[in-house]
């Protein structure tokens, strides 16, 4: 039994606390991040999948916003230049930064400098290996950023629920995003 008040207002019962949720940020921070990417011309086109799931095994169904996929000049031709491998552009796991290498950008791997201090552990990050660093660091730096959580709502308000993102510089997508 909570025995608090809220605005002066004496509160009585039980309170079940919800997850905390991340601080959100203004789209005022994730603007230049944005800008960075569309910026650099090797960097085609980038987005995500955003939306509230309808069944999360017994958990709270709670909006978020998926990883990033950013595609280059070369990914939108479906070929990748190292090793001539086709791309068909249809899988956007193979454009993200964080599961594996990208096709063109390259990768960075880490590890958690701190793995069991969940709240407090930080990325250490080992040496970059391909050949387009300048574009691959603005590139992660956004993917960092709406990976964080810290921008759901602006992205919510924007784009809405059930929805894939995919932005380029002559204009954004959003088209309906069916999932289970």
């Amino acid at each position: 039994m909570t025995n608090t008040n809220f605005l002066g207002i004496p509160v009585r019962g039980d309170i079940t606390r919800g997850d905390k949720r991340v601080p959100q940020r203004p789209l005022s921070e994730l603007e230049p991040l944005m800008r960075a990417v569309l910026a650099d011309d090797y960097i085609d086109s980038f987005g995500w999948k955003q939306y509230t799931p309808y069944f999360n095994d017994g958990d709270a169904c709670v909006f978020s916003v998926g990883e990033p996929w950013f595609r280059t000049t070369d990914d939108a031709k479906g070929v990748a230049p190292d090793d001539g491998e086709y791309y068909d552009g249809e899988d956007d796991d193979s454009f993200t930064l964080s599961y594996s290498a990208h096709p063109t950008l390259g990768k960075q791997d880490y590890e958690w400098d701190n793995p069991r201090d969940w709240e407090n552990r930080r990325k250490v990050y080992g040496p970059y290996e391909g050949n387009r660093q300048a574009s691959f660091t603005v590139c992660s730096a956004l993917a960092d950023a709406i990976n964080s959580g810290a921008f759901e709502d602006v992205l919510l308000e924007a784009f809405g629920d059930h929805a894939t993102v995919t932005v380029r510089a002559a204009g954004i997508t959003v088209d309906s995003y069916s999932h289970d």
